[in-house]
């Protein structure tokens, strides 16, 4: 920690941590996601962060950033507000089922099958292509679809700490046949109780660099609009094209802590 600590307040830090903010502004904006799967490994990488340490400084920055996501899409009305608050509420239920289940369950089967998982949203993105004009159409029936999505979102991200918007924005997209503007403006809504749970938590754990966390924040909100803006411009064939491609650098993320997990077993 005392590493951390020096290294966290030298120049070379502070620009590092304006660096990951400005890239995962930008991504946050342009695909609805969070950013922790850009923030935890350069934290990790670049500032020789724990991977808890880091973990939990991601998720305090993800709260402005997912802030000012929301504000960029509303703005061109891509915001399904109730569904939005309907997936939280089950993701913050199923995070807790997930830390709980941690203990429990092997860390390495789970990666393999969310790395299943995402092979296959790959393919149907390249499959399903959304229209704008497309509408979510909340009903009993896809309203408690969406609390079964939120609990099954906060389960993976208690167990292998996966940010809700690689699962929320596909999910929403290819089952429920919303916009790809909409699926991304949504997701970003859901992140920010979320978010804020776990952050509170994190605090209390001492699992937070409040400093990197206001950096990163404050320096990502300056791009998040920008991605959003990008995303709203470009033709939905290529937003999935683009969001597939992100997809694989997930995966292949997963699939190595996988096989690094299995060796340390």
């Amino acid at each position: 920690m005392s590493d951390v600590q020096s290294l966290s307040r030298g120049p070379r830090a502070y620009a590092s941590f304006v660096g990951i903010g400005l890239l995962a502004g930008l991504l946050s904006g342009l695909f609805g996601v969070g950013g922790g799967t850009v923030i935890v490994p350069l934290l990790v990488l670049l500032l020789h962060f724990n991977q808890r340490l880091a973990a939990g400084t991601s998720l305090a920055a993800i709260v402005p950033t997912a802030t000012v996501g929301v504000i960029s899409y509303a703005l061109h009305d891509s915001v399904a507000w109730i569904p939005a608050l309907i997936l939280a509420a089950g993701s913050v239920i199923g995070a807790q089922i997930g830390t709980r289940l941690l203990p429990k369950i092997s860390q390495t089967a789970l990666r393999w099958g969310f790395v299943v998982f995402l092979g296959i949203v790959i393919v149907m993105l390249f499959v399903v292509i959304p229209s704008r004009d497309a509408e979510f159409v909340l009903t009993w029936l896809s309203g408690a679809a969406l609390v079964g999505v939120g609990v099954g979102t906060g389960i993976l991200a208690g167990l292998i700490g996966v940010g809700g918007g690689v699962i929320v924005v596909p999910v929403m997209m290819v089952a429920f046949g919303t916009s790809d503007l909409v699926a991304k403006g949504t997701s970003l809504l859901m992140m920010i109780p979320t978010a804020l749970s776990g952050t509170i938590g994190n605090l209390r754990n001492r699992n937070v660099d409040l400093v990197a966390a206001a950096i990163v924040g404050v320096s990502a909100c300056t791009t998040t609009a920008l991605g959003a803006w990008i995303a709203t411009l470009m033709n939905p064939m290529v937003a999935n094209l683009l969001f597939a491609a992100y997809l694989v650098v997930i995966a292949a993320q997963m699939a190595m802590k996988a096989v690094k997990g299995r060796k340390r077993g």
